[in-house]
């Protein structure tokens, strides 16, 4: 199996062990830092108990890749079809150049209010306030306010997604988008790694904005938010847009 057909399973036994927790057969990311979860296989019952028992009653897990649909004593919060694109296209593309009069910053902790903000506002997709510890965030800014970010999230070996791709809608068609995910790829290639990102499938836009850059559809992916049987403790999420 190539690692990206199952990403999160990859990065949580691999780049990212540290930010997670891998018990036997299944696998989490923090939750404070994110929502996604994984299964070494295709999970039938015996996964789903051992992924309820490690997300704990009424938690919610995003599974994606190496999934299925739950028992009946899961709930769905959201269950539908992405595409997963590799980046190959950028690894030599060298470091983007920002236009006159925009400033590209890093982002951290101290940004992590602007940021759920931002996210709130535009919905890219799951996000926390701590998400931005996964790395590689950046952003600008706009009269102090922030206008557009984006970021990693999942690094299977060899691999970094970028994600929470987001721009505020009064500064949307200035190319903010596509510089802020050349600067977060730019990263990537640095350390050795290739750009990688999901999109869900209705998000024809941002799709068609990561072919324009070189990006190419590797494959469609399937994305499942589910609730672990017992009581509600987390919010709901929203579904991955890019």
């Amino acid at each position: 199996m190539h690692v990206l057909d199952n990403p999160v399973w990859s990065a949580l036994t691999g780049p990212q062990r540290a930010q997670g927790e891998v018990v036997g057969d299944v696998a989490r990311y923090d939750p404070a830092v994110s929502g996604f979860g994984a299964f070494a296989r295709v999970p039938g019952p015996a996964e789903w108990t051992a992924m309820a028992e490690l997300v704990g009653p009424g938690g919610v897990v995003i599974t994606t890749g190496t999934t299925a649909t739950p028992p009946a004593d899961w709930h769905v919060e959201y269950d539908g079809d992405g595409v997963q694109m590799t980046g190959e296209a950028l690894v030599d593309a060298g470091a983007p150049v920002a236009p006159a009069g925009v400033t590209v910053v890093a982002l951290g902790a101290a940004d992590a209010d602007d940021m759920v903000d931002l996210v709130e506002r535009t919905r890219p997709g799951p996000f926390t306030p701590r998400t931005h510890e996964l790395g590689g965030y950046v952003g600008v800014r706009h009269e102090g306010r922030l206008i557009a970010m984006a970021g990693e999230r999942m690094h299977p070996v060899g691999w970094g997604e970028i994600s929470a791709v987001a721009t505020d809608p009064d500064h949307r068609r200035r190319g903010l988008a596509e510089l802020l995910v050349r600067v977060v790829a730019a990263g990537i290639v640095a350390r050795g790694d290739v750009p990688l990102l999901h999109a869900a499938g209705t998000n024809t836009g941002a799709i068609r904005l990561y072919e324009a850059m070189g990006f190419t559809v590797r494959r469609t992916t399937r994305f499942v938010a589910s609730r672990a049987p017992g009581t509600a403790t987390d919010v709901g999420i929203s579904p991955p847009s890019g």
